[in-house]
């Protein structure tokens, strides 16, 4: 015979609710619902929000341009090195800025929960919006770089190095790269509900894996690819064919495709039941 569970006082009860973490279903409801705010909100907001994150996502290059360029040569410094790169995403994602790859999680989700036409078309403007709105922001950052002195000297060779680095895969290779960053950047958005008060190491730890791991992400990488084609060091075919395009592709694969579905799946059932 199963035992009755204990009886509490309504202080304690609350206490018990307050320690609850969220379900699964309960955090696929948070990311539906910011989905749901996002693709409802002005293009305009949009545009601009786009574009300062293009601009601020170019922290993580200049963070690990700083830790490359002073760092002493040691077997460990690639792995502090790395943690430049948490710079920007730091800023965009705390920021509430528009980072595509942020929103090709957020977005999709209303649309797996209930697809329609007009889901679909609000999704695609959306991600059109942004995606080239972090695009202008990369190569204004870009200019800034490379042609003012904003920048001191002695790091632009560390952004050089970093940009050839980030730009020089092969097609395929950069694409399978992509992919572990689109679910490293869905997994962010899925803890980021239940990180409240640690939500400032959840981003830093992901963001590290992306370029521990020497993964791809689209905008970070666009930053370095504008650095390298405003100076004439890569021709915008070869930028767009053999990274960004790749590159854009493999983080929708891992964010949308892998992570997101994955996420819904387990979750499809409990929202039936509702």
């Amino acid at each position: 015979m199963e035992n009755p569970p204990p009886k509490l006082n309504p202080a304690d009860e609350r206490m018990v609710e307050e320690n609850v973490g969220l379900n699964s279903k309960m955090i696929f409801e948070v990311i539906r619902r910011e989905g749901e705010e996002e693709l409802e909100r002005p293009k305009r907001s949009l545009i601009w929000s786009g574009v300062a994150a293009g601009v601020m996502i170019s922290l993580s290059v200049l963070g690990e341009a700083i830790f490359r360029t002073y760092l002493p040569e040691a077997e460990w410094a690639y792995l502090v090195e790395n943690l430049g790169y948490s710079l920007g995403f730091l800023v965009v994602i705390l920021g509430k800025m528009q980072l595509f790859t942020e929103n090709t999680i957020t977005t999709v989700v209303p649309v797996v929960h209930n697809p329609s036409r007009r889901m679909f078309r609000q999704v695609g403007s959306l991600w059109t919006i942004v995606l080239a709105a972090n695009v202008v922001g990369a190569f204004a950052v870009a200019l800034l770089f490379a042609y003012t002195s904003a920048i001191p000297a002695e790091l632009k060779p560390a952004i050089e190095e970093l940009s050839r680095h980030a730009t020089g895969f092969p097609a395929m290779e950069a694409f399978q790269r992509g992919i572990p960053a689109g679910v490293l950047v869905a997994a962010i958005v899925w803890l980021l509900p239940e990180s409240e008060g640690s939500k400032f190491f959840v981003i830093v730890v992901f963001t590290w894996l992306i370029a521990a791991g020497d993964f791809t992400h689209v905008v970070a990488g666009s930053v370095e690819m504008a650095y390298l084609m405003v100076q004439g060091l890569l021709t915008p075919l070869d930028g767009l064919l053999q990274f960004f395009l790749p590159v854009l592709a493999g983080n929708i694969v891992g964010g949308t495709v892998i992570f997101t579905l994955l996420a819904f799946g387990q979750v499809r059932d409990e929202l039936d039941e509702t």
